[in-house]
């Protein structure tokens, strides 16, 4: 690869139109709904978990914020990474995760995906190129730049997808990552899940630039707002920007407007919200609830058939809860290993 600077031409207007919401067939419909379900019931049966005593350390869930990836994940092919923060459960599932699996390492068992060491934050998988979970805030953005970094030098086509909040969006090495990709065109999709709170701070009391999709102005990198609400829109904005690296393009900038309903983590009230906020978004704008709909609407399924769907899915994810509870602690031997790679 080579290291002189980019004689990239893009626009130094980098903020681009949203596309217009994709249009889904019948089966994408209902594979949206299905995907965005099952992180759903999963992320409820997680923080019940939590409460009961058999999940330990952080848990941030995903509730609320289902449409991102899987709209993303319906935009990208086999072998793209993928690689994210701390609310991280959906995103394994939406790349092909077994539940058994992401429970037990919640659990922290030995039949986890990090054999029980990693926990909520912290879990990989290799086969289905998720790279973390990172509890660092903001560190897996120069990690996913990295990704890319590899994809560019072995010539190949692959694209990388670093996700993270409207929190790290302050964080120095966000700004040192989009300065190297945009220097080197790197195939990197920065994708900022704006909940609206960082932590228990509103973007506003936190943010000098609340439009995040032109936080890559300085570094050229185009930007785009998306209704992360809504399935559809993120898959035609997902479209765009996949093409838009996968040609060389260089990096680009997915500003994700969408909302989580629980607090930041199992221990945050949340009490710096509104109820009435929170049910307003339920009642107007829930991710799955639209789906839900116009399935409905243009007589996908039935009534009948989406309930059979939804007892389907909470038996998955009952089964992953009995397996993840019956399955064994790390053995005491497993303490000092897997922490140093000899080359």
């Amino acid at each position: 690869m080579a290291s002189k600077p980019s004689t990239s031409t893009r626009s130094k207007s980098t903020v681009q139109k949203a596309p217009k919401p994709a249009k889904f067939n019948k089966e994408e419909e209902l594979k949206a709904y299905y995907d965005m379900l099952l992180i759903r019931r999963f992320e409820e049966k997680a923080g019940q978990l939590y409460g009961m005593g058999h999940i330990g350390g952080f848990c941030h869930l995903y509730i609320g914020q289902e449409a991102v990836v899987t709209g993303m994940q319906m935009s990208i092919k086999e072998g793209d990474q993928v690689i994210t923060g701390y609310r991280d459960h959906g995103h394994m599932l939406a790349c092909g995760m077994n539940p058994d699996g992401v429970m037990a390492e919640l659990t922290g068992r030995s039949s986890g995906y990090s054999k029980g060491k990693g926990g909520s934050m912290h879990m990989f998988s290799k086969e289905k190129n998720f790279y973390g979970g990172h509890g660092i805030v903001g560190g897996q953005v120069s990690l996913g730049t990295g990704l890319a970094f590899a994809n560019k030098y072995r010539g190949n086509d692959l694209v990388s997808l670093a996700y993270f909040g409207d929190g790290a969006s302050n964080q120095g090495q966000v700004y040192e990552s989009f300065n190297m990709a945009s220097l080197w065109d790197l195939p990197v999709i920065y994708i900022i899940e704006n909940n609206r709170y960082a932590m228990g701070t509103a973007v506003n009391r936190s943010s000098a630039l609340t439009d995040f999709s032109q936080r890559g102005a300085s570094f050229k990198i185009p930007g785009m707002h998306v209704d992360g609400m809504d399935v559809r829109a993120v898959k035609a904005a997902g479209d765009h920007a996949v093409k838009w690296a996968r040609e060389g393009k260089g990096p680009f900038i997915l500003e994700m407007e969408t909302y989580r309903y629980r607090g930041h983590s199992m221990s945050d009230p949340a009490k710096y919200r509104t109820k009435d906020e929170v049910q307003k978004m339920r009642a107007e704008q829930d991710p799955i609830e639209q789906v839900k709909q116009r399935i409905l609407k243009d007589k996908m399924a039935t009534e009948d058939e989406l309930k059979s769907m939804d007892k389907d899915i909470r038996a998955i994810v009952g089964k992953s809860a009995e397996f993840a509870l019956e399955a064994p602690l790390p053995d005491a031997s497993e303490l000092y290993t897997d922490i140093l790679l000899e080359a």
